[in-house]
């Protein structure tokens, strides 16, 4: 019997991007050069490239002046879920174009040069699409990739790494169907392999590391056709989404349903109260 088992490692030797650079052919030299060293790590058919946004970002251009940050933001956000106030400012938590749930529309001031922040990929699954396809047919093996980004999680303290774009790799595990290892059957369960390997991957790579990259091998099973369906399957829709709303968005959408309902009924309507943003 076979032990499961996966292995990552962070690839190294990646030089600053700027827009407009080759990533394609900056992640496939890097390879190389690590293959130079140890030929286990050549890329070999069923490898998962997790490759961080950052880069991506940069390569595309995507920077913007550390000054025009809030116009990006609005610029970049569908709706406000919620806010907090706090001594430095509000913060926002908003749903993105890229239907992305995150703080200041992920648009970010970390590992970018002073005066500039950087917004996410305009399309992280175009994205990490161009990046399979490139590098398949640059190092001659079937890969697959996730682009990653960081974000918080509801009733969880901090953030974590999760796939925001993703090509030529099965994103999810329908187990629905199913039965569980007593045979009981599997009705709601549907693993996010995506963001598993983006959590795994950033165990390797981080922010203050300076390694964006990591191949994570021994999961071939789940590599398959560019054209697979991507991260963007993983947005739940508006009507699946129970937490759809922040409280501020909610109290106000109550209270609006409530002041119409009384004028319905001509009724005088109550005194509004504040309540603080959470």
């Amino acid at each position: 019997m076979s032990i499961p088992r996966y292995t990552v490692w962070g690839v190294t030797g990646l030089p600053e991007i700027d827009a407009g650079d080759d990533l394609i052919g900056l992640i496939a030299d890097a390879v190389a050069a690590q293959a130079t060293d140890d030929p286990e790590l050549a890329l070999r058919d069923g490898d998962i490239l997790v490759v961080t946004s950052k880069i991506v970002s940069k390569a595309e251009g995507r920077q913007v002046p550390a000054a025009d940050r809030e116009k990006a933001i609005a610029a970049d956000t569908v709706r406000v879920v919620a806010e907090r106030v706090h001594p430095g400012g509000v913060t926002q938590i908003v749903e993105t174009r890229q239907g992305l749930i995150m703080a200041a529309a992920g648009i970010d001031t970390s590992n970018v040069p002073d005066g500039i922040a950087l917004r996410l990929p305009e399309d992280p699954d175009a994205s990490a699409r161009a990046l399979c396809t490139g590098l398949r047919e640059r190092l001659g093996v079937q890969l697959g990739i996730v682009v990653t980004d960081t974000l918080g999680r509801p009733w969880r303290v901090g953030q974590t790494d999760v796939a925001i774009g993703a090509a030529g790799i099965i994103v999810t595990d329908d187990l629905r169907g199913g039965v569980d290892a007593n045979g009981r059957p599997l009705q709601v369960t549907i693993t996010v392999l995506a963001d598993e390997l983006a959590g795994a991957a950033d165990l390797v790579k981080g922010k203050a590391s300076g390694i964006p990259v990591a191949v994570v091998r021994g999961l071939e099973r789940l590599v398959t056709t560019v054209d697979a369906p991507g991260a963007r399957t993983l947005v739940r829709s508006v009507d699946d989404d129970m937490f759809r709303f922040g409280s501020a968005e909610a109290y106000r959408l109550g209270y609006d349903a409530a002041l119409a309902e009384l004028r319905d009924g001509d009724q005088t309507p109550p005194k509004r109260v504040t309540q603080q943003q959470d």
